[in-house]
């Protein structure tokens, strides 16, 4: 493997590709199925850095027979709540979603564990969650006092109640203690403290819980019932392709000039970043939407001013595309990506001056003025979504480099072929 890449210049690209499973359904369809009673099969689910994390961890704690791979299909045999290994080292590389769910998950469980990760892990905030967790019972503590992992987690179940919890910082706090909470011993009341961020990812949690058997109650946007104790029912459960991963497809059709359609995507999708589309509409792009896919044909690119709170992930996304606008654009609504993989608005901004943008930094987002634009060699901070979302500029500009392409393995291990062979033959 290349320690960097070059991107090759692209005509027009068309064509058709379905993008592999979300990571986020992937992820959250794998605690529920853990605790669930019964052998659920997972169809479609994605195999990465950040859905291997989570198998490998339920393996230490219920056994390697819990989960087997079968081609693109996940079978998991349920634990009930209850797990082999009472005491267990996790290590969670640097998935936010392993570490809050899994966080969680072990509060309703019985026994000492403690979760690490990679250097950027040990940076990113959780303390909030655990703070939500000790309302309902639980003992759980960050090593270093510092509200950042390593987690210690002293399990003794879950006893249930009401709880707040902060939405500002990330949705995955909520969808962790939601995802864990059928298993408390009574019924859990959450509420949360000011705003939300990402809440279609919340939607997306309530979704799946209900999918595996158990229903949230939601009487206002910023409370949820959660009856317990109950148990998770085995399934089998369809995994759609990931519409984060999707969105670099639909903005290369943008930034060529060209047709791109994504094949298993469409409106009812339980993705909320399905709607960076219709960013790519109101930057002049023309959308097609079917029951089958949706497609993205570009057209003249103007400069637009959006909040992206509730599709963050696809911001270095939107940010290349702007590149190649006439004005400029304002992404608002998203201090909270600061705490991501890297600070996915000031590295961002740094990557989008070395090919010759005026990048403005605002506390929550950036404003990107075209400028003249230059080949140059970027760096990713091993962030796989800086090395997809920047490789998309290499399409138009000669001479764009990544720096690490191998970072995409944690959602996206295919992406950099999907992307040449789009590249190479106008269509996938």
């Amino acid at each position: 493997m290349s320690d960097r890449r070059l991107i090759p210049i692209s005509s027009p690209i068309h064509g058709v590709l379905r993008p592999p499973g979300s990571k986020s359904i992937t992820n959250r369809a794998l605690v529920c199925a853990a605790l669930a009673r019964g052998r659920s099969r997972l169809r479609g689910a994605l195999a990465s850095d950040d859905t291997q994390v989570m198998i490998e961890a339920l393996r230490v704690l219920a056994g390697p027979a819990i989960v087997e791979r079968l081609g693109d299909d996940i079978l998991v045999v349920g634990t009930e709540g209850r797990f082999a290994n009472a005491s267990a080292e996790l290590w969670v590389g640097n998935s936010g979603t392993t570490v809050r769910f899994l966080t969680a998950m072990l509060a309703v469980s019985q026994g000492e564990f403690r979760l690490d990760g990679v250097a950027r892990m040990r940076q990113r905030p959780i303390g909030d969650l655990l703070r939500a967790l000790r309302q309902l019972g639980a003992t759980v503590e960050c090593e270093h006092q510092n509200d950042a992992p390593p987690v210690l987690v002293h399990a003794q179940g879950l006893a249930g109640g009401r709880a707040s919890v902060r939405g500002s910082i990330s949705s995955q706090y909520l969808s962790g203690l939601l995802l864990a909470a059928p298993y408390a011993r009574s019924e859990v009341r959450l509420e949360i403290e000011g705003e939300l961020v990402s809440r279609p990812y919340v939607e997306m949690t309530v979704a799946v819980m209900r999918a595996f058997g158990v229903a949230v109650e939601s009487a206002n946007p910023s409370s949820f019932r959660i009856p317990a104790p109950r148990c998770y029912q085995s399934v089998e459960y369809a995994i759609e392709p990931d519409a984060s991963a999707a969105s670099y497809f639909w903005a290369a059709a943008a930034i060529t000039g060209g047709s791109m359609k994504i094949a298993g995507l469409n409106r009812k999708s339980l993705q909320g970043d399905v709607a960076f589309v219709d960013c790519l509409r109101d930057m002049g792009c023309s959308v097609d939407d079917s029951d089958s896919g949706i497609t993205v044909t570009g057209g003249k690119l103007r400069g637009v001013d959006l909040n992206m709170n509730a599709i963050s992930d696809t911001v270095q996304t939107l940010a290349a595309v702007a590149l190649f606008a006439d004005g400029p654009t304002t992404i608002r609504g998203v201090g909270h990506i600061r705490h991501k993989e890297t600070d996915r608005i000031g590295d961002l901004a740094r990557e989008l001056r070395r090919l010759g943008a005026n990048v403005v930094e605002h506390e929550d987002g950036l404003t990107i003025v075209p400028g003249l634009l230059r080949g140059a060699e970027l760096q990713t901070y091993d962030d796989h979504r800086m090395a997809m979302s920047l490789a998309l500029v290499g399409l138009r500009i000669p001479n764009v480099v990544i720096v690490n392409p191998d970072c995409t393995q944690k959602t996206y291990p295919g992406f950099f072929s999907d992307l040449e062979s789009v590249v190479a033959t106008g269509k996938s």
